[in-house]
């Protein structure tokens, strides 16, 4: 059998979730005409009052310089905003501007409704039971914090 038979017949977990993966951010990225999937590394995980680009690249898994990279092109769209942070001046806190909280609320309802959809597809306890096991599965495959030598 062929390599691509196989994993079109027998997925891996890679495979299979970076399918709904796919799948969410092409739903989500058909209610949104200014944003791209990727934005999604910022907007989905942005606070009302801001936050560091440090912990949205920690919280999203990307690099610094990629989140630089999306704050930017979201601020061209005047979808955020960099402030200084008022518990260190030094640093910049990336704040949703009043269009980046509308749509950041927009993306919410999508995703509610993406969610309510899967849960009707398969049953509301079949989904739960999903969101628990993948939850459970993503915690066990994240990398440790290796020990200090």
């Amino acid at each position: 059998m062929r390599r691509s038979e196989q994993k079109r017949n027998d997925p891996d977990l890679g495979v299979l979730t970076a399918r709904l993966l796919f799948a969410v951010q092409q739903q989500l990225a058909e209610s949104h005409a200014r944003t791209k999937p990727r934005h999604g590394a910022v907007l989905a995980y942005l606070d009302e009052q801001g936050n560091r680009a440090t912990e949205l690249a920690e919280l999203s898994g990307q690099h610094k310089q990629v989140i630089g990279t999306l704050v930017d092109e979201l601020e061209a769209l005047g979808l955020v905003r960099r402030e200084p942070d008022p518990a260190d001046r030094r640093a910049k806190l990336v704040v949703p501007t009043a269009k980046g909280l509308a749509q950041m609320r927009h993306s919410d309802e999508a995703m509610a409704r993406i969610e309510q959809h899967l849960a009707e597809a398969i049953g509301q306890a079949d989904y739960q039971s999903f969101k628990r096991t993948l939850h459970h599965l993503a915690a066990l495959a994240a990398p440790t914090a290796s020990p200090e030598p």
